[in-house]
């Protein structure tokens, strides 16, 4: 997808659309909804600045506030889905391990631009698939046509013979013929290298590929030659310095960083053992939040519009716990309501991704068709409701624990029940969780 069309699809998306897309897939939260929606729409307001006012006006970055499974990643992955945007999702708890360097919160960073320079490269591709497909397609006759009659192709009786063997090509008669080809080889791996010397490893990889045969032979079959010459064609039509500059691009002015567990880093906790300092973390992710430039391997990249958005449970902790400059930085802040047996109701039936819908066409696959009735519904949101409110809250998560345990014996039978229909009700729900959730020492380790 082209700047220009990344913007038009940004003008179609009004703050009410955004929401009423998100609704499809997360249950609730509207006022999380909202915030992410107007932080969007901002996206395209700004584009649309005369360029002198257009550096000035940074994103307001937003801190997610509620308990596990409640929708945080889910609103901000569907988010970047949305407008096709470079997204990427760290804790912050991996930057408080032993071995860590300051340079380290860059790495977020980079993966945004890696993120990006893939999902340019695929649309790129996608462009120029037909033509990378004809040309593989005459690359692998050269294979399959007798040498002697590929040096002469033009004459009529091999124009024949090359065209007889593209008909049975593209029809697939053959897929399963064996052919010997010279492909590419694939880049020389390079590991060990240190978090924060992803150019060095860059430059290393590109030597030592030249120290190493760029080209050998391999017996494939005709479906998957024609699948690797296709790859290796679309890579020789693409571009890839444009490739890399539309990358910085986007994820500099559309990219999104999701950085889950900021309240493990808000305070140092007693008798940690080694490790570092909690605060130590803010003070380096503060350059990134405020706007800093972070060397890539596709080029230097500034922050200053990238859209953060923390997350955390802050239950020992508070927001006020973070550093006040930190807190500047999330000047939006929404707190996520924990679930009720209302919204398991509506998670397990309403989303495009519904689990009901996810187990019922799982089964189909064997034959196997399952009904659930409403009660049956009503029956499994109460037990994950009752099972969270009794031992640890993981909000929807609880859902796939329950759905699992009550479909294990269909799951595992279903190979010998093809052409069967099994209607799940409520007495079916209570027969087999009943008493999993009135053991409650059983339900923590089960449920």
């Amino acid at each position: 997808m082209k700047t220009s069309s990344l913007s038009e699809l940004l003008e179609e998306l009004t703050p009410k659309r955004i929401v009423e897309e998100l609704d499809k897939f997360v249950v609730g939260q509207e006022e999380a909804k909202r915030a992410v929606a107007v932080a969007l729409r901002n996206r395209w307001r700004r584009q649309r600045l005369p360029e002198h006012l257009r550096d000035e006006v940074v994103p307001k970055n937003i801190l997610l506030i509620g308990p596990t499974g409640v929708g945080k990643t889910e609103i901000a992955r569907r988010l970047a889905a949305l407008i096709k945007a470079p997204f990427v999702k760290v804790e912050a708890t991996r930057y408080t391990e032993v071995g860590y360097v300051g340079r380290d919160v860059e790495s977020m960073v980079r993966e945004l631009v890696e993120a990006a320079f893939q999902m340019v490269k695929a649309e790129k591709v996608k462009e120029v698939r037909e033509r990378a497909r004809r040309l593989a397609e005459e690359r692998l006759l050269d294979y399959l046509v007798p040498q002697q009659l590929s040096f002469n192709a033009r004459e009529p009786k091999n124009y024949a013979k090359r065209e007889e063997l593209r008909q049975k090509l593209r029809s697939g008669e053959l897929d399963e013929r064996v052919v010997e080809i010279e492909v590419k080889e694939k880049s020389f791996p390079v590991v060990g290298v240190p978090p924060g010397l992803e150019e060095l490893e860059s430059q290393l990889r590109e030597l030592l590929s030249g120290l190493v045969s760029q080209r050998r032979r391999r017996k494939l079959k005709v479906k998957e030659a024609l699948k690797l010459l296709e790859q290796e064609e679309a890579e020789k039509l693409i571009d890839e310095e444009e490739v890399a500059r539309e990358a910085v691009y986007r994820a500099e002015n559309f990219g999104i960083i999701f950085i889950d567990e900021l309240d493990k880093i808000a305070v140092k906790t007693p008798g940690a053992g080694p490790g570092v300092s909690r605060e130590g973390v803010q003070r380096d992710l503060l350059p990134i939040l405020e706007g800093t430039t972070v060397n890539t391997r596709y080029g230097p990249v500034r922050t200053d519009h990238i859209l953060f958005i923390g997350a955390g449970a802050f239950h020992v902790a508070k927001p006020s716990d973070l550093m006040p400059e930190l807190q500047g930085r999330f000047p939006i802040r929404v707190e996520l309501k924990p679930l009720t047996k209302e919204d398991f109701k509506r998670i397990l039936v309403e989303p495009k991704n519904a689990l009901v819908k996810q187990y019922r066409e799982l089964l189909k696959t064997e034959g196997v068709y399952l009904e659930f009735t409403d009660d049956a519904v009503e029956e499994i949101a109460r037990v994950a409701e009752e099972v969270n409110a009794r031992t640890e809250n993981i909000g929807a998560r609880r859902l796939h624990t329950v759905m699992e345990k009550l479909l294990e014996d269909i799951s595992f039978n279903a190979p010998e029940m093809k052409g069967q229909t099994v209607v799940i009700d409520a007495r079916f729900v209570r027969a087999k969780l009943g008493e999993l959730v009135k053991d409650e020492e059983l339900s923590r380790y089960v449920l």
